[in-house]
């Protein structure tokens, strides 16, 4: 089948070359953003924490804060799957993925008994089995709201 060009429902939309589309104004400064939170980070870790067993603390709960926010975003359009009784915003590949990742970054984790590694990797485990409990309740060809 051929791909879903505008897909309203997960607020999806084609991009054309950048310039030529207002709408991407905002994405592109969201990234700028997000890039100057990881330069300042950086910057923190490597030029005023100078102690290491410090500096590896603090870096292990900073990448722990990311990992917990990527394993949880797919999870913001759960409104709209549930309102429109439909997985087609989610991604099944990526659930898998993120499932086998997550899980044997937990393992590897528990084996070093590092939490820095551990937990952040358990919600992508929780996250992975929620997804998965959709895609079976909403199965993708099955569209209820209509």
């Amino acid at each position: 089948p051929a791909p879903d060009v505008d897909n309203q429902e997960c607020g999806e939309h084609p991009v054309p070359a950048l310039p030529h589309h207002r709408c991407q104004g905002p994405v592109v400064l969201r990234c700028l953003v997000l890039l100057a939170v990881l330069v300042a980070g950086y910057s923190y870790f490597t030029l005023l924490v100078g102690d290491t067993g410090t500096r590896l603390e603090r870096l292990g709960l900073f990448c722990s804060v990311f990992t917990i926010s990527m394993y949880l975003s797919p999870l913001a359009d759960l409104a709209k799957i549930v309102k429109n009784k439909s997985t087609r915003c989610l991604s099944f590949p990526l659930t898998v993925t993120t499932f086998l990742a997550s899980t044997s970054w937990t393992l590897y984790g528990l084996q070093l008994r590092d939490p820095y590694i551990t937990v952040p990797n358990v919600p992508g485990i929780v996250t992975s089995v929620l997804r998965f409990w959709l895609f079976w309740w909403y199965p993708r060809g099955q569209d209820k709201s209509h």
